[in-house]
């Protein structure tokens, strides 16, 4: 019902490369545009307003999944235990507008999906979503640090620390701007950043490998380059309580439900576990009609093992949770490996000269 036969998924996504070619010229206008603008923050044309308590920026340069809502998740299981944690974002998706705090009796479609999920994951924490980052932050009294969700290109704050996110297989530094390419701004953006990290790289990547790397970023960026994976939880959670687990995958028939903009790796990892599903994929923060709701349930009626789930990412199970039942998601974590010790201390360390 969802999926295009391969010949034509690969005429279009052809097509769809030559369309990027013809758009050059606009990529060009884009970058003027984007660099100017970017030229009157720099040099004070347009305000920009700093804070006193500590402020940490986590965003990219390109559209698309880097991997910003775990690295959220990881700065605040980092930081919470010592600080009054506040998380803002704009609430991407959301029907709403201006200042709101988050809790668990809003929806998606006030809020957006990421800050909804930050509140139902982290009861000890202050989430609110706000497009006028400036106000947000004042609204947000009782936090000690503030973590902006996507806020790199949001130069009306100007943050205390940056981080910045870039996908192991889709690096900025060899990318173009919009239209052509993926970027949101030119790759001397990355200048504003503190620290650079490498998203969603394999567990195998070996010291050569991350040199390789690093030397495309250092085009570009001088400062710390990490390096971080995505690690899965070893249970399936679920909307009653129960758990699977991820082990057992094979035993059971997946329906794989995503709007999220990359579910590459999330495939992959339920093909290492043998796990047999068929994926009904979504756009990027995809807000599910009731039409759609029946297909999905009749896809998974479809389905002629017993031991069938429906399966999907914990994103998107806060937009799904109240709309299908037996429902289960896979929680995922940023793994920093060895590297670990050295990115939090160069975060703590920020926060404990800021405070």
């Amino acid at each position: 019902m969802y999926r295009e036969p391969k010949l034509r998924f690969l005429i279009t996504l052809v097509l769809m490369k030559f369309i990027r070619f013809l758009l050059f010229p606009f990529s060009i206008i884009y970058a003027i545009v984007t660099s100017v603008r970017n030229y009157f923050f720099d040099v004070g044309i347009f305000k920009q307003t700093t804070f006193k308590k500590p402020i940490i920026a986590v965003g990219n340069l390109s559209v698309g999944g880097t991997g910003k809502t775990p690295q959220i998740e990881y700065l605040i299981k980092l930081l919470k235990k010592n600080h009054k944690i506040g998380v803002l974002s704009r609430g991407y998706g959301r029907k709403t507008k201006g200042f709101l705090h988050v809790d668990t009796t809003k929806t998606a479609t006030e809020v957006g999906d990421e800050p909804l999920q930050f509140s139902k994951k982290f009861k000890d924490i202050s989430v609110a979503v706000d497009e006028n980052r400036v106000n947000g932050i004042k609204q947000l009294t009782n936090a000690e640090v503030v973590l902006l969700d996507d806020a790199f290109q949001h130069r009306k704050v100007k943050a205390g620390f940056y981080v910045l996110l870039t996908k192991y297989n889709e690096l900025f530094s060899n990318d173009f701007v919009l239209p052509t390419g993926n970027l949101r701004e030119r790759r001397i953006g990355v200048k504003r950043a503190d620290v650079v990290v490498i998203t969603k790289c394999p567990s195998t990547i070996d010291e050569q490998e991350q040199q390789d790397l690093k030397q495309l970023i250092r085009r570009y960026f001088n400062g710390p380059v990490f390096f971080s994976s995505i690690t899965y939880a070893d249970f399936l959670m679920s909307n009653n309580t129960s758990k699977i687990k991820t082990s057992e995958l094979s035993n059971y028939e997946v329906l794989l439900v995503t709007g999220i903009a990359n579910p590459k790796p999330l495939e992959k990892y339920l093909s290492s576990l043998n796990c047999n599903f068929k994926h009904v994929k979504f756009p990027d923060h995809h807000q599910f009609s009731a039409k759609e709701i029946e297909s999905l349930k009749t896809e998974f009626d479809a389905l002629k093992s017993g031991g069938k789930i429906i399966l999907t990412t914990e994103k998107d199970f806060v937009r799904l949770s109240d709309k299908i039942k037996n429902l289960y998601y896979l929680e995922i974590e940023t793994n920093f490996g060895n590297q670990q010790k050295e990115f939090d201390d160069l975060i703590t360390n920020y926060v404990k000269k800021s405070l």
